[in-house]
């Protein structure tokens, strides 16, 4: 395989090469998987550095079982806090329980937890697992193309354009992907959601006696979850124009939740100002008709662009990169890549649509809508939201060969 200037790269002629477009989570889980079952492996990376901003990230089982699949799992759950599902239950911005918790038996019997972790330490945990010099940074690609028997990507460095070829196009680059434009310019790109999400982590806290849990107002949800090393992190969402943007986000997270029941004042509190971040909240309004096109094959963000109102974003992107590389070990790539798509879009469609309905019921900001919802949520059972967590949480990936050199 070479680039446009004609150059080996060290690429073995004989071996399968896989081109990664993006060395965020997805991508960079996509590149551990193909590492791991003997394709080699390029990763372009537009950023200078490749490096995950963020604070933090809850991985249900399903995205465990994924990274244990990639051999990287028992590294991730090393530097994570785990919790229950649904932590210590939901309640209003007073305190009020609206819906207890689960008997922790029943996620014992489902074999369902929560890592939690920091983005930097799971990104950190998948590009230590790569070999070096697998990823590239400062490459912008333009586009990629499928050809006769591989796929070319185009991109653009600080010494000019270049091009690479490889007998797969992993897209993994993300919400505003260009390559998911270029196959379907005529499908709508991402659209806001209604809401941002303010993230930070209190320092200093004790985290070991942290259960978790999420408290609903008139349209604003604050969650908490425990990380180690005497933090929590924790995430507060509210409905707000697209584009609003404050001079101080600490201050207007204060406004928003300070006087919400406890602990979350003094989570606010115990977060350094500086490291609140804050993200408007896009979603893609119409699911993709497929997710491959010839030998450009899309994951993550780029595939299925979802909300976080369950959790899912980056699980998905794991369950993607555990099943595309799965599917890839073997010997034919294009029946490959029909069965990575037969596996994951229907799935990470309907995951996305209930990500979607989930916000707008938890964010309703209509009073008598709000009296109901939570009437509703008090008397009724738990079971369907029990139900609905272990469909998502209780998947299990096929296995990845590993170490297997894949001929071309």
């Amino acid at each position: 395989m070479s680039d446009g200037a004609g150059a080996r790269d060290g690429f073995d002629p004989d071996r399968r090469h896989a081109v990664v477009v993006g060395a965020g989570i997805g991508g960079l889980a996509a590149a551990v998987g193909l590492d791991r079952a003997g394709w080699q492996v390029t990763v372009l990376e537009q950023a200078p550095a490749a490096r995950e901003a963020g604070a933090g990230l809850s991985l249900l089982t399903n995205a465990q079982r994924a990274l244990d699949r990639l051999g990287v799992g028992d590294t991730v759950r090393a530097c994570a806090a785990s919790m229950a599902p649904g932590g210590d239950g939901l309640r209003t911005r007073s305190g009020r329980r609206l819906q207890a918790p689960p008997d922790p038996a029943f996620w014992r019997e489902h074999g369902l937890d929560i890592a939690v972790l920091t983005r930097p330490d799971l990104h950190g945990a998948l590009r230590f697992a790569l070999p070096r010099r697998s990823v590239r940074t400062g490459c912008e690609v333009l586009g990629a193309e499928s050809t006769r028997d591989g796929a070319t990507v185009t991109y653009r460095t600080a010494c000019g354009e270049r091009t690479l070829s490889g007998d797969v196009v992993v897209a993994a680059d993300g919400a505003y992907s260009r390559i998911r434009a270029a196959l379907w310019p005529r499908l709508p790109g991402p659209v806001y959601s209604g809401h941002s999400v303010w993230r930070g982590i209190a320092e200093g806290v004790d985290g070991d006696a942290e259960p978790g849990g999420s408290t609903w107002g008139p349209g604003a949800e604050f969650g908490r979850m425990p990380l180690t090393g005497g933090r929590i992190y924790w995430f507060a969402v509210a409905n707000t124009p697209e584009g609003t943007r404050y001079s101080d986000e600490y201050a207007e997270v204060t406004r928003r939740f300070g006087t919400w029941h406890d602990p979350i004042p003094a989570l606010i509190a115990a977060t350094p100002p500086a490291k609140v971040l804050r993200h408007d909240v896009f979603e893609l309004p119409k699911p993709l008709p497929c997710y491959t096109a010839g030998r450009v094959v899309l994951l993550g963000d780029a595939a299925h662009l979802m909300t976080s109102d369950l959790g899912q974003g980056a699980c998905q992107a794991l369950e993607d990169a555990a099943v595309l590389c799965a599917e890839l070990a073997g010997d034919d790539v294009d029946r490959a890549l029909t069965r990575y798509d037969e596996q994951r879009r229907e799935r990470s469609q309907l995951i996305a649509a209930a990500s979607h309905r989930m916000g707008e019921f938890k964010l309703t900001e209509r009073r008598w809508e709000r009296l109901r919802r939570d009437v509703r949520l008090r008397l009724a059972s738990s079971r369907p939201a029990r139900e609905g967590v272990v469909g998502i949480g209780d998947w299990t990936p096929p296995a990845i060969p590993e170490r297997v050199t894949v001929a071309r």
